[in-house]
């Protein structure tokens, strides 16, 4: 039996997110679990690296699964293609790594990036993709405020609540808001750890800031009360992305 990490990429509009749930039918998990079964004639069970919740989507994101068959060995590129075919349009296959037989994809991931994208201008061409956002935004201001993340511990503030995790500690390396264009803006955090909801909670309070309806000591405030009540909505998901997860080279044979 061989383990494999799988690369794909998803456009998670259409889906109730990554996870199968009893009660959420069509999620990324289960389309992929039952398209990389029939493909391999073999019952496969996946594990992700992550959940990502419904509507968001992914550029990179990585699964494992164990295999027993030689197929994948034998010819990657064909079976790439092939799976691709039977996948719907919004799911991508970019590749299939054989790893260690110990290799975790949740676990094992050293970091994670993320994007939340805005903009200012309306835009038919990427309203499925973006937040559209009217008015003045203090991006500058944003920034100050987004430095504190890299010096926080205790991301409870930013957490969806009633959440089933031994504590709510996280360590972000970075976290900016960057300019696209005259019109558009993209949040870029990357951490080795996430809480559900936490990237689209912080930039709902973020932009309190970036509207001045809060100030910058308010949003360290925010962060000490470690009550998610007391911090900003959680930005609709459309405009979030996981786009990049970092593993050890060692796992990969």
């Amino acid at each position: 039996m061989n383990r494999y990490f799988i690369e794909l990429s998803y456009k998670g509009t259409n889906y109730n997110g990554w996870q199968v749930q009893a009660n959420t039918p069509n999620t990324i998990q289960q389309v992929l679990t039952e398209k990389l079964s029939m493909y391999l004639k073999e019952i496969i069970e996946i594990t992700g690296c992550g959940r990502t919740d419904t509507g968001v989507h992914a550029k990179n994101y990585f699964a494992h699964f164990d295999y027993s068959g030689v197929e994948i060995k034998n010819n990657l590129n064909q079976c790439l293609y092939k799976l691709n075919t039977i996948l719907p349009n919004d799911i991508g296959v970019q590749n299939i790594f054989l790893v260690k037989e110990t290799a975790h994809a949740r676990f094992d991931a050293r970091s994670r990036t993320y994007h939340y994208f805005l903009h200012q201008k309306k835009n038919p061409f990427i309203e499925e993709s973006s937040w559209y956002q009217y008015g003045e935004i203090d991006f500058t201001l944003m920034n100050k405020a987004a430095e504190i993340l890299l010096s926080t511990t205790d991301f409870t503030s930013f957490s969806k609540l009633n959440t089933q995790v031994k504590n709510n500690n996280c360590w972000v390396k970075s976290a900016q808001w960057k300019k696209i264009n005259e019109n558009e803006w993209c949040f870029e955090i990357t951490a080795a750890r996430f809480l559900r909801n936490m990237v689209r909670a912080i930039v709902g309070t973020l932009l309190l800031v970036g509207r001045n309806k809060i100030n910058i000591e308010d949003f360290k405030k925010i962060i000490e009360q470690k009550n998610r009540t007391e911090a900003g909505m959680s930005v609709p998901a459309h405009g979030l992305f996981l786009v990049n997860i970092i593993y050890p080279s060692e796992l990969f044979l």
